[in-house]
């Protein structure tokens, strides 16, 4: 069935601009709260290497794949695979991958949101002194008021309105005026402002010690763990299967040198996820273990407590929250903009109404997440709150599915003259690489990760109920099996990959805080004042 409008997607004015709007859309909120613990625990700067392997061997064929076919066609990821579709005489099944596309991306902004809103409230908590002198308890009891505390929603349900309008913002502006004119700005002054802090952070005469946790060599620490923590940080951590590539390709300028400025958008993004490791290990360094924590607990915990006394604390606070802000902003622009185009080619509605009708359906889906946090809390369907099985379905089905068959779809039915078309020029060793990659390897890779996130989120729904799912354990319903691991961070960590028995629990390390019932708690606070842990 054609599709009833086709409209001009628009294009960067600089070739340069993929490059920073790439960047933007791949360094997150893993480069943060996952890499530099997955770094630290796995082998540092051997850890690193077996990180690039995956991201050259698996991650880049696929993130060249996508971007390929956004440029040929100029068109969103819906249009994209319907030209493709007719040109190579299959089934119009095909174009199903450019929809699930769409609405992985659409339900990874509804999500992300809800944690832009908290980045946005620690701006503000942080200049006016809210983790001041209060250590980790202050922070602890804050991010639990904000988000758990049932009396509390409209203001958190505010905080979330308030971030979305400035990504609906920017994006009504149009593709130059608002995402071109906003990226080149923004995503450049965040690498500066990360070099800034890394400075002040070195202050401490903790770089040293950084430096060898993270980059040192440490054979002994390396196992078959390691290479799967390197494969689904590789997968998860670059906007793969959700058309972000597809449509920054649609809008690449012709003189943009499109493989070459992926592999650079690979290392950069790389390269400040180190950046963040140092910086953070400079900052919080006494109050961890060697980066032992990560995740929710470490970004929104750990880190204002550790900043709380330093100097012009909140300062450095409204600056250090301000650089996490920017990183959930770009990839929030990101994310919406495959919506949005594709509902511009589907309507033929104007980019501000289209702009404003995805965020608005954006923030009634965020909603069913954040009231998981605290009025819907209680309210699971097998274990798991709204906010977990939404977040199942997009990481362990939606995003390695439509990866699969895009990898499927270009591998085997192309024709090797169609595919080489659209792959552009390049040697003919990367086309053969790429050619057997996208045909072997990436399926059965992206096949094992998708089997993997998904038993492992299942297996943490698994807890103390009276009436476990039956993919449980009912000898032991409150445990994990032996040796499997737990369900991975959200793909808004942009470092989704189980954790392993060995790895502390959520009240440990990657979770969000837990408030325990201790003499030293404050009133009120009990232990089910527990944020969800994989955010």
């Amino acid at each position: 069935m054609p599709t009833p409008y086709e409209t001009t997607t628009g294009s960067w004015l600089r070739p340069t601009t993929f490059f920073w709007a790439a960047v933007g859309a791949t360094a997150g909120l893993g480069n943060l709260w996952q890499f530099p613990y997955l770094a630290g625990k796995h082998g540092g700067s051997l850890f690193l290497l077996l990180y690039l392997v995956c991201l050259v061997l698996v991650t880049l064929p696929l993130m060249v794949t996508e971007a390929a076919i956004g440029r040929h066609a100029r068109h969103g990821t819906v249009l994209a695979f319907a030209g493709l579709v007719r040109l190579s005489g299959r089934s119009s099944h095909w174009v199903w991958v450019g929809r699930i596309n769409v609405l992985a991306a659409f339900l990874v902004l509804s999500f992300t949101a809800v944690i832009g809103a908290v980045c946005l409230a620690w701006i503000f908590y942080g200049a006016f002194g809210r983790f001041s002198g209060g250590g980790e308890q202050a922070a602890a009891s804050a991010l639990t008021g904000l988000v758990a505390d049932s009396d509390n929603v409209r203001m958190f349900m505010a905080w979330h309105g308030f971030f979305l309008l400035l990504v609906v913002g920017v994006s009504m502006q149009g593709v130059v005026g608002g995402l071109e004119r906003v990226l080149r700005a923004l995503v450049p002054t965040t690498l500066l402002l990360m070099l800034g802090l890394l400075v002040v952070s070195s202050l401490s005469g903790d770089l040293l010690a950084a430096s060898q946790k993270l980059l040192g060599a440490r054979p002994e620490d390396l196992s078959w763990a390691s290479l799967w923590d390197a494969l689904f940080h590789a997968f998860y951590t670059l906007a793969l299967g959700m058309g972000v590539w597809v449509v920054f390709g649609a809008y690449s300028h012709r003189d943009t040198r499109l493989k070459r400025s992926v592999l650079a958008v690979v290392l950069t993004d790389t390269l400040m996820s180190v950046v963040a490791g140092l910086m953070l290990y400079g900052f919080v360094g006494d109050s961890i273990d060697g980066l032992a924590e990560h995740g929710f607990r470490l970004l929104f915990v750990t880190l204002p407590a550790g900043l709380s006394g330093w100097p012009l604390s909140q300062l450095l606070t409204a600056v250090v929250f301000l650089v996490v802000l920017i990183l959930v902003w770009t990839t929030s622009l990101a994310w919406m903009e495959p919506v949005v185009g594709w509902f511009r080619e589907w309507t033929g509605a104007p980019r501000p109404l289209s702009a404003f009708l995805v965020g608005g359906a954006a923030w009634l889906m965020g909603l069913g997440s954040l009231l998981s946090f605290n009025l819907w809390s209680s309210h699971t369907l097998f274990g798991g709150t709204f906010f977990r099985w939404l977040e199942l379905v997009t990481s362990g089905l939606l995003i390695p599915l439509a990866s699969f068959c895009l990898a499927v779809f270009a591998g085997w039915c192309l024709t090797r003259s169609l595919s080489m078309r659209i792959l552009g020029k390049a040697p003919g060793s990367f086309r053969v690489v790429w050619l057997w990659v996208t045909r072997i390897v990436l399926p059965v890779v992206i096949l094992v990760i998708a089997v993997q996130y998904t038993r492992g989120a299942l297996e943490q729904m698994c807890g103390p109920l009276e009436s476990p799912p039956v993919w449980c354990d009912k000898k032991q319903p409150s445990a994990r099996p032996a040796g499997k691991p737990e369900r991975p961070a959200p793909p808004v960590s942009d470092g989704a990959r189980p954790r392993h028995k060995e790895e502390p629990g959520p009240s440990e390390a990657g979770g969000a805080p837990a408030v325990r019932n201790d003499p030293e708690a404050p009133e009120g606070q009990k232990d089910s004042d527990i944020i969800y842990d994989s955010v």
